[in-house]
This record gives C-alpha cells, sequence and structure tokens, in this order.
C-alpha cells in the first residue's frame, strides 16, 4: 500500500513540478504519473549503471554527476513521451530539483514509519 501511496505522491510530485518551472509540460495527471513511473524505472536501470561507472567522478564532484544523469534520464523520457515535454537541460535540471523539494516536503509530512 506504501509503494502505491509513493507512486501517486511521485505522479503529484511532477504534476505540480511540471506546472511551476517554465518549460515543461504535462498534458494532465495521468501524462505526470507515467512520466514518473517511467524517470524511476529509467533511474533503476540506466541510471544505476552509468552511476557504477562514473563512480570515480562521481565521488570526485560530491554527488554532480549523479545529478546530472537524473536530469539526462528526465531528458531521455521527454523523448519517449508525447505527453511530457522539456525545452531543454535547464528546464529539466530546475524540475529535477522542484521535484526533489516537493518529495522532500512530503517525506517530512508523512513521517518514516518503520
Amino acid at each position: 500500500m506504501r509503494l502505491i501511496i509513493e507512486i501517486l505522491l511521485m505522479g503529484l510530485a511532477f504534476f505540480i513540478g511540471a506546472k511551476l518551472v517554465p518549460g515543461v509540460e504535462v498534458s494532465g495527471y495521468m501524462s505526470a504519473l507515467i512520466a514518473a513511473i517511467l524517470i524511476a524505472l529509467a533511474n533503476a536501470t540506466i541510471g544505476f549503471i552509468l552511476r557504477l561507472l562514473t563512480f570515480p567522478i562521481n565521488f570526485l564532484t560530491l554527488g554532480l554527476v549523479s545529478f546530472i544523469i537524473t536530469v539526462l534520464m528526465i531528458l531521455l523520457v521527454d523523448n519517449m513521451m508525447t505527453s511530457f515535454n522539456t525545452s531543454g537541460f535547464l528546464a529539466a535540471a530546475f524540475l529535477a530539483i522542484i521535484v526533489a523539494l516537493i518529495k522532500a516536503i512530503f517525506g517530512a509530512v508523512a513521517g518514516d514509519k518503520d
């Protein structure tokens, strides 16, 4: 049940982030939910492999490369979907920052029940 709630909240975070960031367009909540799921899957597969390959650089830059990989995964999903569009790298970077902040707020409100 918690996984379903987290997926729905991630879709909501992408929907809110798309409304706040200029240059990011999403056609509706379902498109934002699908985009959020695809970005999570891309981060879990391709992003994981890229993070392993770039670990030394990621270590030296204190995680900046990991953030860039996340932005690249957003751009990848942008190319895969027609109902989710970003205008470029900066818009995707701002979207990643806004979504991370919104997810942190959701996490703080929900609390950790483990």
